[in-house]
């Protein structure tokens, strides 16, 4: 059995934080968890950010507790006297104030980085461009059934910084990783390591593809022998990194279309674990997570379970119970022999793909929003062969009708709600009706969760 025994961070130190001036970036939930523990450990803290007060919950607890902070705006002095910055997920890291004071040589680390300072216990970090969330809280749920406590959290739920603050004591902690936190990582070394696949994505923020897969290349970046890191063979991008790097790191690998000769692969109905020489077999008839996108999220799983030690009768079991999350390809209801699923955290082209080669029937497909930099034309072969209707909303929607006119019907409209009524009275029975943006929410919801919390009402008001 592949069980990692490690020691590692045991040796390391707390970062002293007494005394020190430290500016926080950014003042959504991990913002003002990471203001809260710096002044707790003694940190002279201040914090800024663009939005006004009233948009900002929990400023007035900051400031109550002696905590400085700037809105509706960053002065650039602020930036320049701190011997430290903590970066939150959603700043754009090229801003001019951040520029200045990298120049002056001051340090900028994520709340990740930070809240690994602290850290004794082995972390499983989740990375890749789609994918993350459900094989994040489904290794939870495995780890927890084989008798282990767990903290799930990092980029869903709970901020790192937040086990941290709270004293808990976990055997596991299970953390889903951004490509915008491990930019700022510095010694961030997680003792299991998943990286799904990386397809364009964010490119409204990095200058390139290359850069953008370059921050998610981060999570290997300080692993050791001892450590594992469980990765898609067949993602080209992965593949071609993980055999150009020399590392004594444990490499495990995962894939839906091949056979391999160590590691864990799909096979007629059956996902095969073979390593070390143990061989165990998953049976994936009775799984609720359908798509070949989710069975590639349930064989990192099992990777990452096998190497914390966990039998295969709790991982089969836990697999079998689980039934995915909100918003990830969610069966919401079936009119008149139509299913209409919500796949709202769809939010990039590569999820777009995942979700239609998953699905048979032939769809029509409510697709766009705020347009983050890829290519569209990448999806043409499957919009011709599985697209029946493609109705587009948003900002985002001349440029995604430009690249597939010609490819299908296409209907463009000004509302969600519009949006679902042609795509009911143009559904014939056994169609699919997909909510599936491959864009982000911004230009008309507060994010992807309130999206598909409007596709779910208007569904159920048919």
């Amino acid at each position: 059995m592949m069980t990692m025994q490690t020691t590692i961070g045991k040796e390391r130190p707390p970062l002293d934080l007494r005394d020190r001036n430290i500016l926080v970036v950014g003042l959504a939930r991990t913002g003002i968890s990471t203001a809260r523990f710096l002044k707790e450990r003694g940190a002279i803290v201040a914090a800024t950010d663009i939005l006004p007060a009233s948009q900002i919950k929990g400023i007035d607890d900051l400031r109550s507790n002696g905590i400085e902070v700037e809105t509706g705006g960053h002065s650039i002095k602020r930036f320049l006297n701190a011997h430290l910055i903590i970066l939150s997920p959603g700043v754009p890291p090229d801003i001019e104030p951040l520029k200045e004071a990298r120049k002056k040589g001051v340090e900028i680390i994520s709340e990740v980085e930070l809240a690994f300072n602290f850290i004794k216990e082995p972390i499983v970090a989740i990375a890749g461009t789609n994918g993350k969330t459900t094989t994040t809280t489904l290794i939870g749920k495995i780890l927890e059934s084989g008798g282990n406590k767990v903290f799930v959290g990092g980029n869903i739920g709970l901020p790192l910084i937040e086990y941290v603050a709270s004293n808990q004591s976990a055997d596991y902690i299970v953390v889903e990783v951004s490509s915008f936190q491990l930019e700022g990582t510095r010694k961030f070394r997680p003792h299991i390591a998943v990286l799904l696949n990386i397809t364009e994505d964010h490119l409204d923020r990095y200058a390139s593809f290359d850069e953008y897969a370059a921050a998610k290349f981060r999570l290997f970046e300080n692993m050791e022998e001892g450590d594992v890191a469980i990765v898609n063979n067949d993602d080209p991008i992965i593949k071609s990194q993980v055999a150009s790097r020399k590392s004594q790191v444990r490499t495990f690998s995962f894939s839906s279309s091949r056979i391999l000769e160590e590691g864990i692969y799909y096979k007629n109905e059956n996902i095969v674990y073979y390593m070390g020489g143990e061989k165990e077999s998953y049976p994936t008839a009775n799984f609720k997570l359908k798509g070949i996108h989710n069975i590639e999220n349930i064989m990192a799983s099992i990777a990452a379970a096998k190497a914390c030690g966990v039998s295969r009768d709790a991982i089969l079991k836990t697999i079998e119970e689980f039934k995915g999350l909100p918003h990830r390809m969610e069966l919401i209801r079936e009119i008149n022999g139509t299913s209409y699923y919500n796949d709202s955290k769809g939010t990039n082209i590569g999820a777009l793909q995942k979700s239609l080669e998953g699905l048979n029937a032939p769809v029509i497909l409510i697709a766009g929003g705020k347009d983050k930099g890829g290519d569209y034309r990448v999806l043409n072969d499957l919009i011709k062969n599985k697209v029946r209707h493609l109705i587009l909303l948003g900002e985002a929607q001349n440029k995604i009708r430009d690249a597939f006119k010609g490819l299908t019907d296409i209907v463009t409209v000004e509302s969600l709600k519009e949006a679902v009524d042609i795509a009911s009275n143009k559904a014939e029975k056994g169609d699919v009706v997909l909510l599936s943006p491959a864009c982000s929410s911004f230009d008309m919801f507060k994010d992807y969760k309130e999206r598909g919390e409007v596709f779910r009402r208007l569904v159920e008001m048919l």
